[in-house]
This record gives structure tokens, sequence and C-alpha cells, in this order.
């Protein structure tokens, strides 16, 4: 299996980096994979020419192809105004739009202060559902307070084990013994714009039910 490590720190060594490489891992801990790094800052003036011209550098090329052909994805950014960074957003514009359905995706992002903790729910999570990925359940922000506690660690742990999970062929939402795992399967399965995800069936299937029906439902009650 490839895992792919999309890290956007913009200086070297960054806590971007550092965060991208125990979230890998913490991975690699349950799954045998072979990992490979994209670091961001070294593809920038690619990425622009990419964007004015429409044609992308040999180098960068290869990252995108990379991506596409991971079998899993992990994706850090630093915090800049509240969200990602502009050169990782400029990064996955870039990916094809269909590059990443289904894929499982580790998201993760390093700022400051914690205040900016909820960037991995307002901004990133819904980036890569946009993107059609599976975005396991556990995003993990590091504040500059938060390196060296154990809390830390234990969210990287438990975000590295979903996702070597969901890595796993024939893995996506099965237990250890290959039994469905609701809970994880129903975190990450698409949401419907029209319908809710009321059961899981052993088959991995999900029951969507329309909002219109749940509705009705209720005035009858």
């Amino acid at each position: 299996m490839k895992l792919v490590v999309v890290s956007a720190g913009l200086s070297s060594p960054s806590a971007t980096r550092l965060l991208a490489d125990r979230l890998t891992a913490a991975t690699l801990e349950h799954a045998r994979a072979e990992a490979e790094v994209v670091e961001v800052r070294e593809l920038a003036t690619e990425i622009a020419q990419h964007l004015v011209t429409g044609f992308p550098p040999a180098r960068l090329a290869a990252a995108l192809d990379a991506v596409a052909a991971a079998d899993g994805l992990i994706a850090v950014t630093p915090v800049f105004a509240g969200s990602y960074s502009g050169l990782f957003k400029s990064f996955f514009d870039l990916i094809d739009k269909d590059a990443l359905t289904g894929k499982p995706v580790l998201i993760g992002a390093t700022g400051g202060t914690a205040r900016h903790s909820l960037v991995t729910e307002h901004a990133m999570r819904p980036l890569f559902a946009h993107l059609r990925a599976l975005v396991v359940p556990t995003a993990v922000y590091a504040a500059s307070e938060d390196w060296g506690e154990d809390g830390l660690a234990a969210r990287i742990a438990r975000a590295g084990g979903e996702l070597a999970r969901f890595m796993a062929p024939g893995g996506q939402g099965t237990g250890p013994a290959g039994a469905p795992d609701t809970d994880t399967a129903a975190a990450i399965a698409p949401r419907s714009l029209t319908g809710a995800i009321t059961s899981v069936d052993p088959d991995g299937g999900f029951d969507v039910v329309p909002f219109a029906r749940k509705l009705a439902a209720l005035r009858v009650e």
C-alpha cells in the first residue's frame, strides 16, 4: 500500500512537518505501507506556474499523481487567519476532481493557540468532503502548548489507527475480525444533502431516510 503525506509547513524544520511525521508513524504502526512525503513549500513556484499556465511542471505533476494513486492520505497545514494556508489550498485546487473520491484521509493542523482548534472541522473537513474523500473521524490539531502532552499523543495514535484501518484492503468500516465497525463507518460516510443516515447494514451499506419522510413521521406522532 502507498501512504502519501502532504505537509504545508513554510519553514524547515516546522511544527507542521513534525505533526505530519508523527501521524505517519502512528499510521505505519498499524499498516504495512510505503510512505511518501510531499512538501508543498518546495512546490510553491510550480504551483503558481500551473495556476497561471494550466500546465504542471514535472515535479508538481509527480506530486499530484502520487496523491491520486495513494491508498491513504495525510494532509497537514499550518493555520493562517483562522483557516488552512493559501499554499495548502492552492495545491489541492490542482488535484483532479475525482482523484480523492473514496480515498481515506487524515487531516491535521498546527497553530500558535488552541483558539484555532476547530479549523480542522470548519475548514479542512468540508474541503475534503467536497472532494468526496473519506475523512477519518479523528482530526488532530496541535497548538504550541500541546507538544509533549499526553492528550496530543493519544489523539495522534487514535487517528493513525483509524487511517490504517480504512487503508487496509476491504477494511473500510471493518473491525479487527472483519466485522462491520458501524460507529466509524457512520462517522465518515458521505452525508446526503436530502436525507439522514439512520443505520449501517452488515454489508457496509447505509440506510438513508429522506428528511421529508422523517418530518412527516414526526407530525404523525
